[in-house]
């Protein structure tokens, strides 16, 4: 048996993304500790823990902001409860976690130290100017003193991997493995039926402009007014980040009509069900969940040719690829489908292959356990 501790910067990602890995390493018999903070105030999750048998741990760990003081306290918390819980194998996953998860377990003397990482996001996407600027720079310097004390690193695709590599983040003592995203439950998002038409797009990402959503309404804007029938739907509710878009705008959105604004939805399968096409037009990924999500339920994808992205489709294949910030080719992208409704059929087969094939999270997983010695 081994004593692991899984390090989450939002809890409910425990459940959500790491849900069926940490069921697995239950299911082996290992001993499972689980952090994130606010975790005890989530009922849902520390529930969903519990009656897994995971011990649910709070830390304070902000998900965003640079503040050193703060980043510090956390540092020493982490210390303290990893002395107090003595793992063997310590996981964590995002900026934060993987940060300060890494120099906790080093400190702590925890004797395997994993690190997800899960994408670059907003340090690492957009221009490098102001606040942005200032974050990516720290997130570097954070990365590369922290990785140096992990003891194995995945990544979610080659090109942030090559990144890391090309910036110097990675020792080259420490061994790197590729896996295919968090993976997907294809049982659980089970194939569904297109319904009738008119078509309808989908987009569900967080209110991020580097998801690509103004692209997004920019391009159902223009396509309305050949196709009024057509529908463009967003769902997703707001985030802390720099980035943001407000509610306020998604609001001004829906009631011109350009989009149709659902905010958070906790179950997006039936979202996915009444869709025909799903649309990610994301300025970097890890690899989208969302799109996995959506291939796995048979719907055919058009996502940008960026990091992450464009390992989850075959242009022409599955789906189509299309320029990071390009409106136009979005919409010519979603244009195929309204001119050719035929299309839907043999490429949303041809997705929930490839999420058979490739990123089923069974596969993902058991090639995760056996890279950590879990088997």
């Amino acid at each position: 048996m081994t004593r692991i501790l899984i390090l989450a910067s939002f809890a409910p990602s425990l459940c959500n993304f790491r849900g069926a890995l940490i069921e697995e390493m239950c299911r082996r018999g290992h001993e499972v500790h689980a952090a994130a903070p606010g975790l005890s105030a989530d009922d849902t999750t520390s529930n969903w823990l519990g009656e897994r048998g995971v011990t649910c741990h709070d830390v304070a760990l902000s998900r965003s902001g640079l503040n050193p003081i703060a980043d510090l306290k956390t540092l020493g918390q982490l210390v303290r409860l990893m002395r107090q819980i003595g793992p063997d194998l310590f996981i964590g996953y995002t900026v934060k976690p993987v940060v300060w998860g890494l120099l906790a377990a080093r400190i702590a003397k925890v004797p395997r130290r994993v690190a997800l990482i899960t994408g670059l996001g907003y340090a690492f996407t957009g221009t490098a100017s102001g606040l942005r600027r200032i974050v990516r720079t720290v997130a570097r310097t954070l990365y590369r003193s922290a990785l140096r004390h992990a003891t194995l690193v995945f990544f979610q695709n080659p090109d942030d991997r090559d990144e890391f590599n090309r910036l110097g983040l990675l020792a080259k003592d420490v061994p790197v493995r590729l896996v295919a995203g968090s993976g997907v439950d294809t049982e659980h998002f089970a194939p569904q039926p297109f319904s009738k038409l008119p078509m309808r797009f989908l987009l569900i990402a967080r209110l991020l402009g580097d998801k690509g959503i103004r692209e997004y309404v920019v391009a159902a804007r223009h396509l309305r007014e050949t196709w009024p029938d057509a529908e463009f739907h967003l769902v997703g509710g707001a985030d802390p980040s720099p980035d943001g878009i407000s509610e306020d705008e998604a609001k001004q959105w829906h009631e011109a009509g350009d989009v149709i604004w659902h905010g958070h939805l906790s179950d997006v399968r039936s979202a996915i069900a009444q869709a025909h096409v799903y649309v990610l037009p994301s300025y970097r990924e890890g690899t989208p969940r969302t799109v996995l999500e959506a291939m796995s339920m048979g719907r055919p994808i058009i996502t940008t040719d960026a990091p992450g992205c464009r390992q989850t489709v075959v242009s022409g294949d599955n789906g189509f690829l299309v320029p990071v910030k390009d409106a136009t080719a979005l919409a010519d992208a979603m244009e195929h489908f309204l001119s050719d409704p035929a299309l839907l059929e043999t490429m949303g087969a041809r997705a929930r292959r490839m999420s058979l094939d490739v990123f089923d999270v069974r596969l993902v997983n058991a090639s995760m356990l056996s890279e950590m010695g879990l088997d």
